[in-house]
C-alpha cells in the first residue's frame, strides 16, 4: 500500500489524490479549513474582504492575471497577446494552459459558471487569436 493509504482508503479518494497530486495534501487540518472558509462566503463583498486579509495586494493581482490568462487561452488568444495583457512568462501561462485543459477542470468549471462574459469579450479581437500575427 502507497504511504498514507489503509485498507479503509476508498478507490474514490486515491484517484482524486492521483489526478490532484500527491504533492499536495488537501485533507490537512489547515487545507480543510482554508476550502471550508472559502465556501462560506456570500457575496462579492465578503470575498473581496477575505481575499484582501489572506492574501498581499501582488498576490491578489497575480492571481487575476492567472485567471485572466485561463479566460484567454479558453478563447484561443495568442500567447505574446497574454503576456502583454498579463505580465505573466511564456512558462506560467504553458502550466495554466496545462491545468485549463487538464482532467481536473477547475479553470473551465468557474470560467462556465460565469458563462465566459471575459472570453466572450476578447471575441472581438480576430487579429489576436491564436496562430494569428498581431501586426
Amino acid at each position: 500500500m502507497s504511504k498514507g493509504m489503509n485498507d479503509k482508503t476508498s478507490i474514490k479518494t486515491v484517484e482524486l489524490v492521483q489526478q490532484i497530486g500527491s504533492d499536495m495534501d488537501w485533507n490537512t487540518k489547515e487545507n480543510r479549513q482554508l476550502i471550508a472558509g472559502i465556501l462560506k462566503l456570500e457575496n462579492a463583498d465578503e470575498a473581496k474582504r477575505f481575499l484582501r486579509d489572506l492574501m498581499t495586494p501582488q498576490e491578489i493581482k497575480e492571481f487575476a492575471n492567472r485567471f485572466e490568462a485561463a479566460s484567454l487561452l479558453s478563447s484561443d488568444m495568442q500567447y505574446n497577446y497574454i503576456i502583454e495583457k498579463t505580465g505573466l512568462s511564456s512558462a506560467t501561462i504553458a502550466r495554466i494552459a496545462k491545468w485549463l485543459y487538464g482532467s481536473l477542470g477547475g479553470y473551465r468549471l468557474i470560467l462556465a459558471r460565469l458563462s465566459n462574459p471575459i472570453a466572450n469579450h476578447h471575441h472581438n479581437h480576430p487579429k489576436l487569436r491564436k496562430g494569428l500575427s498581431l501586426s
